[in-house]
């Protein structure tokens, strides 16, 4: 499977990861997971942007880059820090969950990532990425790719099935009714705007904690 890398990415995108990952009572098969290395940065994509449920409901988080960006190898993006956005996303992330049931348990660890200012876009998606698959449960080979292949009709690509472009903020993504997985969970404000799908990974994680592992992988 090929994906691009995501920032606090859909749970849509771990339940892609999750669906090659076998476990039994005598062994564990890891999903084969490729991350693109290869591409050039693609502005308005989930490299750089999430979504949570908040106060006011379903909210974008992003974070700058340092320009030009557009056009440049993804790997070589920095990171821009010259506006206070770790602080402002730290705070948006505790206000949208602080009552939920796992918040306290995975917020230290989680927020030491952003603390530490990864110097590139890559590197900060890609130890982010590493964290939820440790917290949810996912085991998962990732890998990188050594070379940039342009996606084909069929979906397929040298690295299997390629989903880097088929998930994007602006396209509705049936993924998860496709996997059997579109089905509710303990949301904060579900009463005030009823549930919403599909949003990053840390809502499914603060408000369910372990029991992530058993929505990603219909149990």
């Amino acid at each position: 499977m090929l994906l691009g890398i995501a920032y606090f990415p859909p749970v849509s995108y771990f339940a892609l990861m999750a669906k090659g990952f076998r476990l039994s009572a005598d062994d564990v098969e890891p999903s084969v997971v490729y991350l693109e290395a290869c591409e050039h940065y693609r502005k308005q994509s989930w490299r750089n942007r999430c979504r949570i449920l908040a106060a006011d409901g379903p909210v974008y988080l992003q974070f700058p880059v340092v320009h030009p960006a557009d056009g440049r190898p993804v790997r070589d993006v920095r990171v821009d820090y010259s506006v206070p956005w770790v602080v402002r996303t730290e705070r948006a992330i505790t206000s949208a969950y602080e009552s939920s049931g796992y918040f306290f348990h995975y917020r230290d660890e989680l927020f030491s990532i952003l603390d530490s200012h990864p110097e590139t876009l890559f590197d900060l998606d890609l130890q982010l990425i590493r964290f939820f698959l440790r917290k949810t449960g996912i085991c998962a080979d990732l890998r990188l790719t050594d070379r940039f292949t342009p996606p084909s009709e069929d979906g397929m690509s040298p690295y299997g099935e390629d989903w880097r472009y088929r998930l994007h903020p602006k396209r509705p993504s049936t993924v998860l009714s496709d996997l059997q997985l579109e089905k509710p969970y303990f949301q904060v404000f579900a009463r005030k705007y009823g549930f919403v799908s599909d949003l990053s990974i840390i809502d499914l994680l603060f408000n369910e904690g372990p029991e992530s592992i058993t929505f990603l992988m219909n149990r």
